[in-house]
This record gives structure tokens, C-alpha cells and sequence, in this order.
């Protein structure tokens, strides 16, 4: 499956490349990657905000008593880049944005009233991989995480959101044409009592958050393994798990349970009596590291991305010099609806045009030669093979409808 393999599809494609200058792990997204990627993320937010996450913005480093503050620092030291020192104090680039979220959430009082609040944020985080962990998109040292944390009143409140999210992520999923079973599995991931110096110690509610999950997936109906040692150290997760074309398996998309936060925060509201009560806390991703869920589709759809992933979804073909004015007119117009066009005016034959947009998985041609400039039309191929000769605003029309769909 070497040829799906997204390391050799990513530059060939003009997607993305690895720098050695630059540094190992740290991708360099070309316009058509950067295209594909900013998709993906406009995709996360236009879904999450549909679904009520209120989407935030904070910054890629913090002073390092916030990882201090939440354990992560020096549970997670082993991952995390030295802290930079500035001004007397240490500041460390991040490896998550819970902290981030939780102090957020604690600059004003809140009401029961308003959990669940799901905060939400496409966050840049930096964790250090060692060298021969590090692989295309899939293994990184920075990636951007479409990440959120939903602070709930109660258990039921928590395990109800878990579900939710577990909805969002199959939606998602299912849009990208992946299949549960298929393409992706569930894992019940758990802690170990034993590993106290990976995981918080609690074991009641080790053994109560574990039981809450298995629940919740019980409940789903569908099949999942449990697998010891692989929560995370503050609580037990559910992993989507994916392979990748080599048949290695990684977590794409996770939902977290954590009993630890809202501890180590105070992450308190007013409950309906005018009490303080201690909240309860998710961590879910929708679609993981949008580097990631990219190297997954790279290799799904052999580099074709469906159009409205595409970063090129039309080409212009004109078949010769007199056809390219009006060629030039028919891209203006694509590109005014919206639609990512390239016009081909070389010199090549109209074939070898057409080779060299399928090569670059171009969804859709557009042939223009006399009859078509005569009738304000083009000739339409997709990859399914010709549509044959349609008036341009109707082509524009099918594009929108697949574009804005989805499809």
C-alpha cells in the first residue's frame, strides 16, 4: 500500500513536506495543504457551534505554574519542551489546553444555569516526540488538536455529554465516509491502580469513572475492548481507533472522563439551593489533531479528496489558443461563486491536460473548445467519467449543491 501512503502522496500532491532545515516533526503546509487543513477547521467549527460549543481563543504558552497547577508538569515533563526563561519567571509551550480552559472558566462566578458549558478551541500544542516516533502527519511535534472541555453539575450530566460527543464524532466521521467497525473502532481506555506514579491516585473513583464510560458504551450497543494502562492520567477515556495504510493503529479522536480537574482547579458553580458544588468535567476531541484525521484521508481517498475537501475543485481545460478568453471568463466566474478553480493555458494537447489534472486528483474538468464557447457552456468530466456539455451557471450550480452539501 506504499503508493497510499500519505508521506509519498503529501509532496507529490503539493500538500505538505518535512524541512530538515525547518526541524523533524514541525510540517510545512504548502496552499493546497494549507487549503485541505483550514477545511477541516472550518468544518470543527461550523459543527461544534451548531451543537453549542463556544468557541475560544488561548494563547500557545503559559507560565509553568499553570502545568504545575494541574499536574501535567511533572506527570507529562517527559513530553513537554524546557521552559523558557523570560523576566525571571518559566514559561512552557503547551502540550494541551485544559488548563488553559479551566482558568478560563474560573474568571467569573457561575450559575447551574449554564452547564453544560462546552468550551471549544482549535489549539496549537507542542509535544516532544523523540525521533524515531515521528512519522508524516501522524507523529508530530506540533499539531493543532480540535480540542474541548465541557464542565457539567452532576455525573449523569457528564455521561450524557460523553454520548453527545460520541454522536458528533461518528457524524463527523460518517461525512468523511468513514465507517464504524470498518475504518475506526472503540477502545474503553484504563488506568492502572498499580502505576501510581502515571495515574492520580483515587482508586474509588478510578473504579467509578471506568464503570461510568463502560456504561455509557453499553448503552450505545456497539462494540468496544477495554485496554489497561492506556487512560490518561487524570481519568479513563474512550479512543477512536484508526490504522493507517502500513496497518499500524493510532487514537484519532478521544472522549475523557476526569475526576481529577475539577479538584486541583476548584471548578465549583451555584446550584439551584445558592450553594457552591463541585463540577464535573469531559475533555473530547471531535476529529483529533486535524494533522492527524489529514493523513488518514490522504491514504483513504488515495489523495482523490471528496470536493469540498479537494483544494483544487475545477479545472479549466481550453482546447486551444482561441479558447482561452473565454476559458479565462468561465474561471472568473467559478472563482466568484466561490469555487477553488485553476485555469491549464499551456501549450499541451487537451490530453495531456487532462492527465496532468487527474494526476493531481482535480475533481472536476471543465473542456472548453468552439462549441462550447459558441453556447456559453463547457464539457464536464468527474471522476466518475463525462457529464457531458452543460451551460456554465449550471455547472457552478451542481458544484455549489456537492461543495455546500458535503457530499
Amino acid at each position: 500500500m506504499e503508493e497510499r501512503d500519505h508521506k509519498k502522496l503529501g509532496p507529490e500532491l503539493e500538500l505538505f513536506y518535512i524541512d530538515q532545515v525547518v526541524g523533524k516533526g514541525l510540517p510545512m503546509f504548502l496552499p493546497k495543504g494549507a487549503t485541505v487543513k483550514r477545511e477541516l477547521e472550518n468544518f470543527v467549527i461550523e459543527e461544534e457551534i451548531k451543537r453549542g460549543y463556544q468557541h475560544v481563543h488561548t494563547p500557545d504558552l503559559a507560565r509553568i505554574e499553570l502545568y504545575e497547577k494541574s499536574g501535567h508538569y511533572p506527570h507529562y515533563k517527559d513530553s513537554m519542551y524546557a521552559p523558557i526563561e523570560i523576566d525571571d519567571e518559566k514559561f512552557m509551550l503547551r502540550p494541551m489546553t485544559c488548563p488553559h480552559h479551566f482558568q478560563m472558566y474560573l474568571s467569573r462566578p457561575h450559575s447551574y444555569r449554564e452547564l453544560p458549558m462546552r468550551i471549544a478551541e482549535l489549539a496549537q500544542l507542542y509535544r516532544y516526540e523523540q525521533s524515531g516516533e515521528l512519522m508524516g502527519l501522524q507523529r508530530l511535534r506540533t499539531f493543532c488538536l480540535a480540542d474541548a472541555h465541557i464542565i457539567c453539575t452532576s455525573e449523569q450530566q457528564a455521561a450524557d455529554e460523553i454520548g453527545s460527543a460520541l454522536d458528533l464524532i461518528e457524524h463527523m466521521a460518517g461525512v468523511f465516509g468513514l465507517k464504524l467497525g470498518v475504518d475506526y473502532r472503540y477502545r474503553l481506555s484504563l488506568g492502572d491502580r498499580a502505576n501510581t506514579e502515571k495515574y492520580y491516585k483515587n482508586d474509588a473513583a478510578w473504579e467509578k469513572s471506568e464503570d461510568l464510560l463502560r456504561k455509557v458504551m453499553q448503552k450505545r450497543g456497539c462494540e468496544f475492548e477495554e485496554a489497561k494502562d492506556e487512560a490518561a492520567f487524570y481519568g479513563p477515556k474512550i479512543d477512536i481507533q484508526m490504522k493507517n495504510v502500513n496497518g499500524k493503529e493510532d487514537t484519532a479522536f478521544t472522549c475523557q472522563y476526569d475526576f481529577c480537574m475539577p479538584d486541583r482547579f476548584d471548578l465549583s458553580y451555584t446550584g439551584e439551593d445558592g450553594t457552591k458544588k463541585r463540577a464535573f468535567v469531559v475533555h473530547r476531541s471531535s476529529i483529533g489533531a486535524i494533522e492527524r484525521i489529514m493523513a488518514f484521508l490522504i491514504e483513504k481517498y488515495d489523495g482523490a479528496f471528496p470536493t469540498w475537501l479537494a483544494p483544487v475543485q475545477a479545472r479549466v481545460l481550453p482546447i486551444g489558443e482561441a479558447h482561452q478568453e473565454f476559458s479565462r471568463v468561465v474561471l472568473e466566474k467559478l472563482k466568484g461563486t466561490g469555487i477553488r478553480a485553476e485555469l491549464d493555458e499551456s501549450n499541451e494537447s487537451l490530453g495531456k491536460k487532462i492527465r496532468d489534472a487527474k494526476n493531481m486528483k482535480v475533481p472536476y474538468l471543465l473542456v472548453i473548445g468552439d462549441a462550447e464557447v459558441a453556447a456559453n457552456s463547457a464539457t464536464l468530466e468527474g471522476r466518475n467519467g463525462k457529464v457531458g456539455a452543460l451551460p456554465v451557471s449550471d455547472i457552478i450550480q451542481k458544484l455549489k449543491e456537492e461543495i455546500i452539501t458535503r457530499g
